[in-house]
């Protein structure tokens, strides 16, 4: 089926909004026609992931837009950048990377985006309506926004993303069409253990597993006999969306278009059920962690998707104000950030050897301490997934609490009380 804009993104095709808004639309339209997508949809906002440097052609990119006029259409939050402007931590980025992330980092904010940089900004106010159209990227704030808040969005890439949040219009393609948020796969976690399923640790190795399980279909979760909290959902999520290529699921009675399973299956027989098994969930477990049988670690890491306000809470908790013999860093969003600002915490948590980091996150940008040999342990799902590739570092997977304890003791610590 041919591709039909109307008269209006036509003219902005042609150049009536200028060079750079053109720009944008013909990039959209292209990427349209490529999925086979019949017409173009109106957004009510984006996310933009694009803004993170990985090399000078994104800067370039961008600021090829900004050359050309351009502005966004549409509310458009920023994911992170690579450099802390909160000025929290430090990063070991050459001057001319550092320079041109710099440059990268400006150019969106002169776009119009918001200068939110966070990879959840739906814990910062950006919570697109149920059934709205929207232009997101990044992997977990994708699936969160499909699936906890019930907008929709495909999984958009770098510089498509500010290209649709330029143009006003998606292609209307993959997840915004209703028939393809059917639930095809069912995901029955109704055997595990319930005092498993009510812990932290179990969600980032379920939403491993899922994703592995499922690729990139969409599955419903059951078996889950209480709303486990965004906090998890987003966990979950994460992991979902870095082990597979996950951009919706369904939590029969907790998600917004799954209130039973029969209506998150669209009333149809699913092609396949899963059913979790503990062995299933010992060897997913096993997977988060590449660092085995290690008797030290260099640092932990927390926050990906970034900290909430009470994830923040529950790190105080369990900290109680004892030092930590190797640094925890806490990667969180500006938004975040003023809170405990506000109230003299931010200066409690580094008394006691965390490391605050704002805009950004250690897997993206070398902040790390550049470490022969080095081991991480992290509570992500999402960490534990890129780290090793992104730093180097080997990786141990446990709880918040047991996070905590390792660092207070600089060992690997597990069994800890959450």
């Amino acid at each position: 089926m041919a591709l039909e804009l109307s008269a209006g993104q036509q003219a902005i095709a042609s150049g009536s909004l200028g060079e750079g808004a053109a720009m944008a639309m013909r990039i959209v339209a292209a990427t349209a026609r490529l999925m086979g997508a019949p017409s173009l949809i109106p957004i009510a906002s984006a996310h933009i992931d694009g803004a993170l440097y990985h090399g000078d052609s994104g800067t370039l990119f961008a600021e090829k837009l900004v050359e050309g006029g351009a502005k966004v259409a549409v509310r458009a939050t920023l994911n992170v950048g690579s450099l802390d402007l909160m000025g929290c931590s430090k990063n070991r980025l050459p001057p001319h990377e550092r320079d041109m992330a710099r440059r990268m980092m400006d150019a969106y904010r002169t776009l119009g985006c918001e200068p939110s940089w966070t990879c959840a900004p739906y814990q910062a106010g950006h919570r697109p309506a149920l059934g709205s159209d929207v232009a997101w990227g990044e992997s977990n704030a994708v699936v969160f926004c499909n699936s906890v808040l019930g907008a929709r969005t495909n999984r958009y890439g770098d510089f498509l993303d500010i290209a649709c949040a330029i143009a006003g219009f998606a292609p209307y393609y993959g997840f915004h069409r209703p028939e393809n948020r059917r639930a095809t796969v069912v995901f029955d976690v109704s055997g595990l253990d319930p005092a498993f399923l009510r812990s932290e640790v179990a969600w980032p190795i379920i939403g491993s597993l899922f994703g592995r399980e499922i690729g990139d279909a969409v599955g419903v979760v059951i078996g889950i006999d209480v709303h486990p909290g965004e906090d998890v959902l987003k966990a979950f999520g994460a992991a979902s969306a870095s082990a597979g290529a996950v951009g919706l699921f369904h939590v029969a009675g907790v998600t917004p278009e799954a209130p039973d399973l029969a209506t998150a299956l669209h009333h149809q027989a699913p092609d396949v059920t899963i059913k979790v098994t503990d062995e299933m969930v010992v060897d997913s477990r096993r997977r988060l962690s590449t660092a085995q049988d290690m008797k030290r670690i260099d640092a932990v890491a927390i926050g990906s998707p970034h900290l909430s306000a009470v994830e923040f809470d529950r790190l105080e908790n369990l900290i109680a104000g004892r030092k930590l013999k190797i640094p925890l860093y806490a990667c969180t969003g500006r938004h975040a950030l003023a809170a405990l600002e506000g109230n003299g915490r931010r200066q409690s948590l580094e008394s006691s050897g965390v490391i605050i980091v704002a805009d950004t996150c250690v897997v993206v940008t070398p902040i790390l301490p550049d470490i022969e040999g080095a081991v991480l342990m992290t509570n992500s799902g999402k960490f534990a997934h890129y780290a090793p590739g992104n730093t180097g570092y080997g990786v141990i997977y446990g709880s918040m609490a047991e996070c905590v304890e390792s660092a207070v003791l600089a060992k690997p610590v597990f069994g800890a009380a959450a």
